[in-house]
């Protein structure tokens, strides 16, 4: 597959991502609060989905393993909503086959293909363990917002998902810098602006309610 068509699947996942981060924004500025829309999760469930392809064609296993551990966050935070309720069975069916259907297409001859993942040449180890920590760090926002949306039985993102989101991101951008991945340099630098500026909306916020 050719390099333009790779990178383009990357950008599309990037641009849908910082489309979710833009709906959310406006969304939170006009209603002077942090806010949730189902958009933002649709959006990061497709963006998510093309990302996950990304990685794979990339042989990037960071990014790979980022997106596998928030995408049923993604889905999980639709049906607190109730929008994935609304999907089309075959549609909700192929979302939730995906991961599998990657798992057993990579399985080759018996083996996985460790070494593609992992001694990737234009991967060293350093850079490779820099990038798996940097998305367990902006992976983990997902899962604390999953933990206290179940608790509050609705979908939200609070304060701490922002707070961890603005490391993750910086984390995520000096490993796009020594990976030399425009894709991931362009959608974090993008989503850090608006990370930190929820920050603040938040803390508008609980002035105002306090």
């Amino acid at each position: 597959m050719s390099n333009w068509l790779i990178y383009g699947i990357g950008f599309l996942a990037q641009a849908l991502f910082s489309g979710r981060l833009l709906v959310q924004w406006i969304l939170s500025e006009k209603s002077k609060r942090v806010i949730t829309p189902s958009l933002f999760w649709k959006l990061s469930l497709l963006a998510s989905f093309l990302l996950f392809v990304y990685g794979y064609l990339r042989d990037d296993f960071a990014i790979m393993l980022g997106q596998s551990l928030t995408y049923f966050i993604y889905i999980r935070n639709l049906h607190l909503q109730g929008e994935w309720q609304k999907s089309p069975k075959w549609f909700q069916l192929f979302l939730l086959a995906f991961p599998i259907f990657i798992v057993i297409y990579a399985y080759n001859n018996g083996e996985y293909d460790i070494n593609q993942l992992f001694n990737n040449e234009d991967i060293p180890l350093w850079l490779l363990l820099l990038g798996i920590f940097s998305q367990l760090i902006f992976t983990l926002r997902f899962i604390y917002q999953w933990i206290y949306s179940e608790k509050t039985k609705t979908s939200q993102l609070p304060v701490g998902f922002w707070r961890m989101s603005v490391i993750g991101a910086s984390l995520i951008l000096t490993y796009a810098i020594f990976r030399e991945d425009p894709v991931l340099f362009i959608g974090h630098i993008a989503g850090l602006v608006i990370y930190i500026r929820n920050i603040f909306i938040w803390k508008k916020q609980h002035r105002f309610e306090g």
